[in-house]
């Protein structure tokens, strides 16, 4: 990394958000359905009180697979709203279709469906662009799941995160705000960072 970590940011948000647009529809769900498969065999995920999931933007992999699983389990699923200012709001969903489109086009829960914070003993899913094997995380730049969860937060959930191996890299570059993943899972396997390894 160099001495400019936004020219850092801005040059591998460029350089993965192009890969990732180039992953074929078909590619995408067999990742997805390898990704849903991995997390349904971790204790942790298993375990969860409540879990949030994403409704995937072009470029992150889609969440649906692992949504109909989690709701045959019987698990709580909830989803993030948008509110200003760059700021997320989580409410339960019990079926796809009760998603809406939200501020920024993003499916999310309708407005009047009532908010839950995620805390100790949920688990939360996290799209981004890039991560790294310490849990670092390069988002789109609005900081909404760092301000969501931030690192010094009492009783946090656990976060992991949800990429195609194409998004793992050596290095993510990153600040004192930036909130770490305790995971990150790929098609090719879930790596436990430092600080929630079992």
């Amino acid at each position: 990394m160099s001495a400019d970590p936004v020219s850092d940011k801005r040059r591998l948000r460029r350089v993965l958000s192009e890969r990732r647009r180039a992953v074929p529809p078909a590619e995408a769900m067999r990742v997805a359905s390898r990704i849903a498969a991995l997390l349904l065999a971790e204790p942790r995920v298993r375990s969860a009180r409540r879990i949030a999931l994403y409704a995937a933007l072009e470029g992150e992999v889609p969440s649906r697979p692992l949504f109909d699983a989690l709701l045959a389990l019987g698990k709580p699923c909830l989803f993030p709203r948008a509110l200003e200012p760059r700021a997320l709001a989580f409410a339960v969903v019990a079926d796809w279709s009760e998603l809406r489109p939200g501020r920024y086009g993003v499916l999310e829960p309708p407005a009047q469906a009532a908010v839950i914070r995620p805390e100790e003993g949920d688990l939360v899913l996290v799209p981004g662009v890039a991560f790294d094997r310490a849990g670092n995380r390069l988002g789109r730049g609005q900081g909404c799941y760092d301000r969501a969860f931030p690192p010094a937060a009492p009783r946090p959930p656990l976060l992991i995160g949800v990429a195609y191996q194409l998004q793992l890299v050596d290095a993510v570059p990153h600040g004192e705000t930036d909130r770490r993943m305790d995971a990150v899972v790929t098609e090719q396997g879930l790596h436990w960072t430092g600080g929630a390894a079992p």
